[in-house]
């Protein structure tokens, strides 16, 4: 049977999806701005003439970054570190927060573990405690350094415990009689129904440890130990007229550092735009039951 709609309901549908393509259109809008930036002339970019449409299209910006080896080296090492990350931070997580999920008869003193876990998320000892126990493991220059030393986010844990307290109880009861354990429990009955959550906080993970440079800068002394972002945080255009030809000289004229951070702005969007239409799906109801206590 086809409902028949009403002029009004017509109206409402058509105003509310001109109004969330609006609100698409405004949140699409800096992206393509800075995208039309990084392929516009050196000149056009100085004078603020570049609106929506790129001025002198040019891929001289997009050229200077990738011309070195080191960016290369820099993506891999990202690329090395996102996702041992996030195999260490959601085996790390789920572990923690399964046991810290159950009651306090079932886990004595949970109440003590969980004031602990919201301390540290609240407060840390500052960064040169942390820069002296990360070198006193022997992990300055190694990528175990950059994933180790944010592996375990206090808040994804919480978001798990209350996710894992949502799950029906008759679930794991009914494991229990048929003779399952803990680690059964919680591999086959709570991580196959976790989707939504494990979803979340990987996508939580993956631009965190996509995004950081701090760290990379810290605890990396040679630039070929850099991840991604620490290299482009570090680029700088520094031209030697002394070992250029004409031609180089007469390219390096034309390279803008508006245009520059522009495109470095832009390639380091780009892997998390793609990967985010995939867990969107999930990523609402993983929030949303992740944040509800019973």
């Amino acid at each position: 049977m086809i409902e028949h709609k009403s002029l009004g309901a017509r109206m409402f549908n058509g105003l509310n999806a001109g109004f969330l393509i609006l609100i698409t259109l405004l949140c699409l809008t800096p992206l393509w701005y800075i995208l039309m930036i990084s392929l516009s002339e050196k000149s056009a970019v100085n004078a603020g003439a570049v609106t929506f449409w790129p001025v002198g299209f040019n891929l001289l910006s997009y050229q200077k970054i990738v011309s070195e080896a080191a960016f290369f080296m820099s993506f891999w090492v990202s690329v090395k570190r996102v996702v041992l990350g996030t195999i260490v931070t959601l085996g790390a997580v789920l572990m923690m927060a399964f046991p810290l999920s159950r009651t306090s008869r079932q886990l004595p003193h949970r109440n003590v573990y969980m004031w602990v876990l919201i301390f540290c998320m609240l407060f840390n000892g500052g960064t040169i405690p942390w820069y002296l126990t990360i070198r006193s493991y022997g992990l300055i220059d190694s990528i175990w350094g950059l994933v180790l030393a944010g592996g375990l986010p206090i808040f994804s844990v919480i978001l798990v415990i209350n996710f894992f307290r949502n799950v029906p109880s008759a679930l794991e009861e009914a494991a229990y009689v048929d003779g399952a354990g803990p680690w059964r429990t919680f591999l086959q009955i709570y991580v196959p129904v976790s989707a939504p959550v494990i979803a979340t906080i990987t996508l939580f993970t993956v631009v965190g440890y996509w995004n950081e440079f701090f760290q990379g800068l810290v605890l990396s002394t040679k630039q070929s130990n850099y991840p991604l972002q620490t290299y482009i945080q570090q680029l700088v255009v520094s031209l030697n007229l002394s070992n250029m030809d004409t031609e180089q000289i007469k390219l390096s004229s034309q390279l803008n550092n508006k245009s520059l951070n522009a495109a470095k702005i832009f390639i380091a969007m780009v892997p998390v735009l793609i990967i985010y239409p995939f867990l969107q799906k999930f990523f609402i109801t993983g929030i949303t039951l992740g944040s509800v206590k019973e």
